[in-house]
């Protein structure tokens, strides 16, 4: 009697020289990297996923994370002198960015066009957990006068929208590009984020995706993300558009 197994697949069978739009690997500003040693340790468990390219992006959260150009250029001056003293420079490359709340300050610095885009004019936007923006096709509308790209961090996420799951489509006609973090594929976010990140793969609705990595929790669960056959072939199409649109070598 004969038994048939299909080989695994896994999330990081599709990461090699994936480009990182998403991810807290900067030393001490945020939620995610604490010290330079965390740092430099994220970035080693994300170099043996096969990911050589990084976009750090920092909080940018008028009552959490107040981050402005001056702290993240400090933060990532401070990495790469770290990361200068080990040969690991020489194999990556890392540019930053930030992924902004989409709050009163926001619209501060969108007036003045002082953002930290992720490449050309896209730039990384979020919104609270607990409910969006009252003026949120206000925002985009701006964001997009302005002449920027707005990329919506895990739309996924946002729970408000689980149960209008039409309003994606509004997003996306209002000229937002979704995101998707790789990590809401194994349920580490909950079942409701899982459902919707898989329902707007069928749905084509992601461009863009990232690790959204903050600690070596998130590199060890990415690193055992098996996925079926249908989300592979779904998912294979926006890693490499992410990697042919925000290449930073």
């Amino acid at each position: 009697m004969f038994h048939f197994f299909s080989k695994k697949i896994f999330v990081k069978d599709l990461l090699n020289n994936f480009v990182d739009i998403h991810n807290h690997i900067l030393p001490g500003i945020d939620d995610g990297a604490k010290t330079v040693h965390e740092s430099i340790e994220l970035i080693k468990g994300l170099k043996k996923l096969g990911i050589n390219q990084f976009i750090p992006t920092p909080h940018v959260m008028q009552d959490y994370y107040p981050n402005t150009d001056e702290s993240i250029g400090d933060s990532y001056e401070i990495l790469l002198e770290a990361l200068n003293k080990t040969k690991l420079l020489s194999d990556i490359a890392i540019n930053p960015a930030a992924e902004y709340m989409l709050d009163h300050n926001f619209e501060e610095l969108l007036k003045n066009k002082g953002l930290y885009t992720l490449k050309k004019n896209y730039i990384l936007v979020e919104m609270s957990y607990y409910q969006a923006p009252i003026n949120l096709e206000d925002i985009i509308f701006n964001i997009k006068s302005q002449g920027y790209l707005p990329v919506l961090a895990h739309p996924e996420r946002y729970s408000f929208y689980h149960n209008k799951l039409d309003y994606y489509l509004r997003l996306k006609q209002l000229g937002c590009f979704f995101q998707l973090n790789l990590l809401s594929l194994s349920g580490h976010y909950g079942n409701g984020a899982e459902n919707t990140a898989k329902y707007l793969l069928e749905k084509n609705l992601f461009d863009f995706a990232g690790t959204d990595v903050h600690n070596k929790n998130h590199i060890i669960k990415l690193s055992k993300l098996a996925i079926t056959n249908k989300v592979y072939d779904n998912l294979k199409p926006i890693v490499e558009n992410t990697n042919n649109v925000f290449s930073v070598t």
